[in-house]
């Protein structure tokens, strides 16, 4: 269930603050940092088409990147930001952290939900109601899944799909502790009218 781990390019970013971040821009690259792991941050440049390539293909902030620094080291690291520009929402920054494939973190991952026609409900003309398309999880950084999967089969209109009734990875946890709500199966709007 778990992703082959992308690669990402970078170079080191000589120089740190407002100057060095405009010049990197200037040259085409966006600029970003890699923190954590009780080592020193680490300014680096990344190229600012490769980088929208790879933020348009999505889910970028609940992917762990094999990050090789051109010089420098390689690691493993999960994006904890990206700033963007207010006016053209284009990428201006990007943080990374390092961890370890052991280390637990949290992240939010995509809700799939199959076997629609398998599903009274649905069938009837009920209409599921996503509440949380994402779910924000604890996982192990070397097993991230790339989604967790809920089964209708057999729901009916009227019922309420929780946490509580997916079955999760191993090792993965949701950070909330109550049992909250993903979906639900609504009746059609005709049918609720009528009663």
């Amino acid at each position: 269930m778990a992703r082959e781990i992308p690669d990402l390019q970078a170079v080191v970013r000589t120089g740190t603050g407002k100057g060095a971040a405009r010049q990197a821009r200037r040259e085409g690259n966006v600029p970003g940092i890699i923190y954590g792991d009780g080592k020193e941050p680490t300014p680096i440049n990344l190229n600012y088409n490769y980088l929208l390539k790879r933020l348009r293909q999505g889910r970028f902030l609940q992917t762990l990147f094999n990050l090789k620094v051109e010089g420098g080291e390689e690691v493993h690291v999960i994006c904890r930001g990206v700033q963007r520009d207010v006016v053209k929402d284009l990428p201006t920054h990007v943080d990374f952290m390092r961890i370890h494939d052991e280390s637990r973190i949290n992240l939010f991952i995509h809700v799939t939900f199959e076997n629609h026609e398998a599903s009274p409900g649905l069938k009837r003309g009920g209409t599921l109601t996503v509440v949380r398309p994402e779910v924000e999880l604890e996982v192990v950084a070397g097993d991230i899944p790339d989604h967790i999967t809920v089964d209708l089969t057999g729901k009916q209109i009227g019922d309420v799909i929780h946490i509580n009734d997916v079955t999760l990875p191993n090792g993965v946890k949701p950070t909330i502790a109550r049992n909250f709500v993903i979906a639900n199966i609504a009746a059609p709007s005709g049918l609720a009218a009528s009663e």
